[in-house]
């Protein structure tokens, strides 16, 4: 009977603190409460939640992939 040898959880831990980054900075709306600087004529406020999601996702596709 084949035996597993145990995965280490570093690399697991990395990505959790990564999450728990993403998470907290999405919550801390103090951070990014402002209009200046503006991207195109949009307030900061808008652009950076929405960069944000896509930091996310990269963020999260990239931890899908490393996934052992």
């Amino acid at each position: 009977m084949p035996t597993e040898t145990p995965k280490s959880a570093g690399p697991q831990a990395l990505w959790i603190v990564l999450f728990v980054a993403l998470f907290a900075v999405a919550l801390w709306v103090p951070l990014y409460n402002r209009i200046d600087p503006t991207l195109f004529g949009v307030p900061f406020f808008y652009w950076f939640q929405f960069v944000w999601i896509i930091v996310g996702g990269i963020v999260t596709g990239v931890a899908y992939l490393c996934k052992a």
